[in-house]
Parts: C-alpha cells; sequence; structure tokens
C-alpha cells in the first residue's frame, strides 16, 4: 500500500480523507473568528483573526456600539489558560511496516502554546502554525503510541495516536503429509505463520482443493491451524494447502492473502487378507515350473509393487494390473545350486503395507534308474542276463523278476524263447520327496531270432466248404526275422486264395503245399481244399457241422497244451533262478 501522502488541505490516512490541518475548532463557538470561512493557504496556516476582526464580524451594520456588552460575552466565552485542550489528529492510523505518517497537534490555547510529540520513532516537523504543528513519523516499523503534548501557561495537556503497523507473513507452510494414507483412518492437517500483524485480523485457512477445511485466528509466534479429515478414495492426487488472510477492509486498506505450497495426498486401500499363491510344492533339478501371485480389493492396483523370491534369489516377475487387482507371474528353475528346501515368498505392497503369501518348495534330484540286458537281439535259447539299478539312495524293482521288495538293485537270467520275442522290461525307481512318493521308469525290448511257424492254429490242414458261399481262408506263418509264405496246388502250382472268397467256387479245390521260409529255416504244411457241389447240400452241412466241431476240439486241445508248457517253463526259470540265488550267497565274498 503507497505511504500516506500529504495532499492540498487534506491528509490521507488509511484510505480516508483527514479533516483539514490546522487547529480544530471547537462545536461551541469560543472564537467569533470561526464563523469566518477559513482562507486555506498553501503552507496549511490557519486563518488569523484579531479582537477587532472578531467585534466587526460579531457587529451588526449600522447597530449602536455595545463595546461593554461585547467584552462581557467574549470573557464568559472565552477559556481561560486552565480549560486549553490538545488534540491530535488522526487518532487511529494503519500503515505498512516501514511506513510513514503525518501527525497534526493542536492546542486551543488562546495564549502561545509549546506544542511537541513524544515519540521513539523518527519525527519531523513539517509545518507549524498558531498552535500546532505537523510532524512526519518515518520508518515505522511496529505499533506506537505517540504522544502529543501542549505546555499551556502551567499547565500540560497530553492526546495521543495509535499507530497499528501491518505486515505479511514472513513464512506460512502446510507440514508434510504421510506419503500414503490409509483409506478410512483420519489425517490431521497442520499448518504454522510465521510473522504476520495485526493478529487480531489474521486468519488461518486450512484447504482440500478449494473446499474450505476450516478457519481459525492467528494466535502465537509461530500460530498453527489444525484441521482433521477421514481420507476417502476420492482424496488420492488431492492438493492440500494452508492460506493466510490479513483482512484490513474495516481499515479501509483492502483484502490480503497469502498461500503456501500445496502439497498432494496420495491415499490407498490393501486389504488385510493374505496373497493368492499358486506354487508347486517340489521340483526336480533341470526343470522349471510356472509361479502365480495375485491379490484383488486393491486401490490404486497399478501402484502396488510385487516381490516374488526364492530363498534369497528375486524371481524376473510379470505383472498385469486390473482395474482393482493384479496377477503376477515368474518361473522359478530347479538347479543342483538350490536343491532342498527353500520359502518361495509372495509379497504385495502399496503404501506403507504389505502383505504375503509363502509356501516351502523342495528342489529334488532325481536320476532315472538304469536297467541293461546282456544282448537285446538274442537267437532262441539264449541266455539273458536283466539288470536293474539305481543311483546312491534309491531303489528299484524289476518287473517279471521274482518278487521281491524295493532294493538298490535286482537282476535276473533268463533263457530266451520264441515266446519272450518283443518282451518289455521295466525298470522303476522310487523316490519320496515331501510326502510325495514319485516313480521313474526305463524299459527295454528284447528281440528274440527263432525260425519260421506254421501251425494249426494259424493255418488250417483242411478247408470244406459249399460251393457259392462266402468264406475266409488264412494262413499265416510266424518268425523272427518274418518269413516268407507260398502256397502252391500240387497238380498245376496254383496259388491258394486267401482273404475274402466271395463266393467259392469249384475251381480253387485241391491239395496246396505251403512253405514258410527266412534266414533261420523253412517249414512246410499240406492244406486241403474242398468244394462240394449244391446236390450235397445236406450231407455238406452235416460234415462242416461235424468237421466244426472237431476243429474246434483240436484248436481248445492244442492252446491248453501250450499254456500249460508255458507255466511249467516258467515255474522251472523261477527254481533254476531260485537256486542260483542259494548258490551266490553260500559262496564266501
Amino acid at each position: 500500500m503507497p505511504e500516506p501522502s500529504l495532499r492540498r488541505g487534506r491528509l490521507e490516512v488509511s484510505g480516508k480523507a483527514a479533516p483539514p490541518l490546522g487547529p480544530p475548532w471547537p462545536a461551541v463557538i469560543k472564537n467569533p473568528c470561526a464563523l469566518r470561512a477559513p482562507v486555506r493557504s498553501e503552507h496549511l496556516s490557519p486563518p488569523r483573526c484579531s479582537l477587532r476582526t472578531a467585534q466587526a464580524a460579531m457587529a451588526p451594520a449600522g447597530a449602536p456600539s455595545a463595546l461593554p456588552l461585547l467584552l462581557a460575552l467574549l470573557g464568559a466565552l472565552l477559556p481561560e489558560p486552565g480549560d486549553a485542550q490538545v488534540s491530535v489528529f488522526p487518532t487511529e492510523a494503519t500503515l505498512p511496516r516501514g511506513g510513514s505518517v503525518l501527525v497534526n497537534c493542536s492546542s486551543t490555547c488562546e495564549e502561545e502554546a509549546f506544542l511537541g510529540l513524544e515519540t521513539p520513532l523518527t519525527k519531523e516537523e513539517r509545518d507549524r502554525g498558531h498552535n500546532w504543528k505537523v510532524f512526519k513519523l518515518s520508518d515505522v516499523e511496529e505499533d506506537s503510541k505517540p504522544m502529543c503534548f501542549s505546555n499551556c501557561g502551567p499547565n500540560q495537556t497530553l492526546a495521543s495516536i495509535s499507530i497499528t503497523v501491518y505486515r505479511l507473513p514472513e513464512h506460512m507452510e502446510l507440514f508434510p503429509l504421510p506419503p500414503w494414507q490409509p483409506v478410512g483412518e483420519n489425517l490431521t492437517l497442520k499448518c504454522q505463520v510465521k510473522g504476520g500483524a495485526p493478529r487480531a485480523q489474521l486468519t488461518l485457512v486450512l484447504l482440500r482443493g478449494e473446499e474450505e477445511l476450516s478457519r481459525q485466528p492467528a494466535v502465537g509466534e509461530p500460530a498453527e491451524g489444525n484441521a482433521t479429515v477421514l481420507a476417502g478414495r476420492g482424496d488420492y492426487g488431492a492438493n492440500f494447502t494452508c492460506r493466510a488472510e490479513l483482512d484490513l477492509r474495516p481499515q479501509g486498506l483492502g483484502f490480503f492473502q497469502n498461500t503456501s505450497a500445496p502439497r498432494q495426498l496420495r491415499t490407498f486401500v490393501l486389504p488385510m487378507t493374505s496373497p493368492q499363491l499358486e506354487t508347486p510344492r517340489i521340483l526336480e533339478v533341470g526343470t522349471s515350473e510356472k509361479v502365480v501371485c495375485s491379490m484383488g480389493g486393491l486401490f490404486p492396483a497399478s501402484e502396488a509393487r510385487v516381490h516374488l523370491a526364492l530363498g534369497d534369489h528375486r524371481l524376473n516377475t510379470t505383472v498385469t494390473y486390473n482395474k482393482d487387482s493384479l496377477s503376477a507371474t515368474a518361473w522359478v528353475e530347479g538347479t543342483a545350486e538350490n536343491e532342498g528346501d527353500h520359502p518361495l515368498v509372495c509379497a504385495i505392497m502399496l503404501g506403507n503395507q504389505s502383505q504375503e503369501s509363502w509356501r516351502n518348495l523342495t528342489v529334488y534330484s532325481f536320476p532315472a534308474p538304469n536297467l541293461t540286458l546282456s544282448e537285446q537281439e538274442v537267437s532262441e535259447g539264449t541266455q539273458v542276463e536283466v539288470a536293474c539299478e539305481a543311483s546312491v539312495g534309491l531303489r528299484v524293482r524289476l518287473s517279471d523278476a521274482p518278487a521281491e521288495p524295493w532294493a538298490p538293485s535286482v537282476q535276473f537270467l533268463l533263457n530266451a524263447t520264441a515266446e519272450d520275442n518283443g518282451r518289455h522290461f521295466s525298470c522303476s525307481a522310487a523316490l519320496e520327496v515331501a510326502g510325495h512318493l514319485l516313480y521313474k521308469n526305463q524299459t527295454k525290448e528284447l528281440r528274440v531270432l527263432y525260425g519260421p511257424r506254421l501251425d494249426e492254429s494259424d493255418c488250417l490242414g483242411n478247408w470244406t466248404w459249399p460251393e457259392e458261399t462266402n468264406q475266409k481262408l488264412s494262413c499265416q506263418a510266424w518268425g523272427n526275422p518274418v518269413p516268407q509264405l507260398t502256397c502252391l496246388r500240387e497238380t498245376d502250382g496254383a496259388l491258394l486264395p486267401t482273404g475274402d472268397l466271395r463266393p467259392v467256387k469249384k475251381q480253387y479245390e485241391g491239395t496246396y503245399i505251403c512253405k514258410a521260409e527266412s534266414p533261420r529255416g523253412a517249414v512246410t504244411r499240406k492244406v486241403f481244399l474242398t468244394v462240394l457241389t449244391a446236390g450235397k447240400n445236406v450231407l455238406i452241412i452235416v460234415l462242416l457241422t461235424a468237421g466244426a466241431i472237431l476243429g474246434a476240439v483240436v484248436v481248445a486241445t492244442y492252446l491248453y497244451n501250450r499254456q500249460r508248457k508255458i507255466k511249467i517253463y516258467k515255474l522251472l526259470k523261477a527254481q533254476e533262478a531260485a537256486a542260483m540265488k542259494l548258490n551266490t550267497q553260500a559262496t564266501p565274498p
């Protein structure tokens, strides 16, 4: 605000026009010169008036002389020296710190009074007249009450002016907000203001954006203001400020305000539940598995951070954010270095809080068992050693071996036959890991080389069918390697028709020689094919029925005897193996 200025005949203080400089004119007329319009000079001297002038002013034109009466009247109206008063203008002044003000001291003393201004402030007499003086007070830094005094005769009178210095706050600050504020909890805002006057007109206001939260007077030095708000989701990113308001409008100086730097609030919601962790409980060395950690009910989800770690090793994590949830994915690898039990931890951090889940993960090593055959391809009648071994600390079991408990190694001897061709041997190892029983298998196939086989069950020796019927003729040879089969009619070398015969022709009838041949030998077999004409249908039916029954009996007998021989053979082999084992145990190491 500009300093008070001295204008023509008037003093501007606090934005109000001051009354004329010079001695004040009393409401009761004690000086008849007051009836004349005062003439203002550029030096602010009040009008001068003599007693004669007063008499002339009050005497009506043409009136008879009444001097004695007038003197008596004046003697009654004019104050005695002891009644003289001193006055000051303005009585109150408000100005900025370091400002200046003009003060008019005047006295009603009839005599020449001695006027002065008592103050510790820098003062300068700017003008004077009969019983009045104008002083300029400069560099006013604080509130003050200068005192005008007048010595009229033996009496002294006093009058004071109240000077109020205003200044805006030197420093104002909104105390730092917490980095994160949980939603649903109270937040206390605190503002501090240093300086600022007059305090009676200074107010502290706390705001959220443009919303006024509290308004309170500035008390103390420094002054502090507080407000408590319930933090909500809508407060995320909101700006809070503190404003100081100095209202000098009643003094005609206006309204001043100053606002602190804004502080931004971040609110959050982290549920009081553990994250959902999907992870394997066991992991084999040399393999990898996916780990997923997820959580819902987050606000703001995009600000949440995820920590996935196996023991002290942090996993490379990919996080996917949704509206109020997240899902973190990582791959964990089993290595020889981290073999054993390790905690797999997922921690989700938001604001100044965190929630975590953990599972125990066991990393294990499980080598496959070792299955060996002394020979994988042998001739019929060759003895084959089958052995199954496991790594240290593991147990194994071998299929088709004599029933024994799990052991570090198992083996037995086999005398290969044609029935063993294509036989599969399986070696199984077992390992218990964290309450889980695990198995690993290795399988090998035995190939037995043997000569051609052309048995009754594979190629019937007698076929009798009615002519023009639909039949199926099959003749198959066995052997390893697979033999080549040829069936030729004895009379003309015609091939035996095989497969679906639709219909049977008379021309198929005859005796055929079937020969199965391979690098390991050859076998032959005669096949008789009889085709009956239509005139012998009844006999055909009887013969076919009898032949079918007889053939079925023959086949059943053959199969029974074959299975019986196999069982006897296996029993003998088992006894032989047991005997060998007893001999081995009886032999000293």
